[in-house]
Parts: structure tokens; C-alpha cells; sequence
């Protein structure tokens, strides 16, 4: 597995999130990264789509909420971010 262009692009490397959680070369920390990366990715999906510029992978965000959950990841639910990527 080529750590690097999964930390860029997690499904050039991944079929799915649950993959992330059963793959044992990495650390529970390089984990919840791609997670997160692949959280950001399917926001800025959800985004695109809204503006009409479709042509995305189906949504994934909740099954990347639920392999966070399954880490222990702490996923803060009580502030929204400022806009729908989760950028500031």
C-alpha cells in the first residue's frame, strides 16, 4: 500500500471507509487522517453536486462517520463549521 496517495486520495487505495478500519499496517492514527481526508473529499462531493457539477462516488460521509465512531474519534457535533467542507 502506497501511504503517501492514500493520505491524498483515499479511494485510489480504498474500496470503502470500512476498509480504512480492517486494514492492520496502519496506526490508529493514520486511520482517522484518511478518514478525515476522505470526510473533506465527500464534502467538497456534496458541494459540487449542489452547484449542479455531478459526476461524483455516491455519498460516503456516513459510513466515514461510522468508522471515526468506531476508533473513538472525536467528531464534534455540537459547532457547525463555516462552510460545507469543514474548512474555516
Amino acid at each position: 500500500m502506497n501511504i503517501e496517495q492514500a493520505m491524498l486520495d483515499p479511494t485510489s487505495v480504498f474500496a470503502s471507509p470500512e476498509d480504512v478500519f480492517y486494514e492492520q499496517s496502519l496506526t490508529r492514527d493514520q486511520k482517522i487522517n484518511l478518514l478525515r481526508r476522505w470526510e473533506y473529499d465527500a464534502r467538497e462531493l456534496q458541494v459540487a453536486d449542489e452547484e449542479n457539477m455531478c459526476g461524483g462516488p455516491p455519498d460516503v460521509l456516513d459510513q466515514v462517520f461510522e468508522v471515526l465512531h468506531r476508533l473513538d474519534a472525536k467528531i464534534d457535533v455540537e459547532h457547525s463549521p463555516p462552510t460545507k467542507q469543514g474548512g474555516e
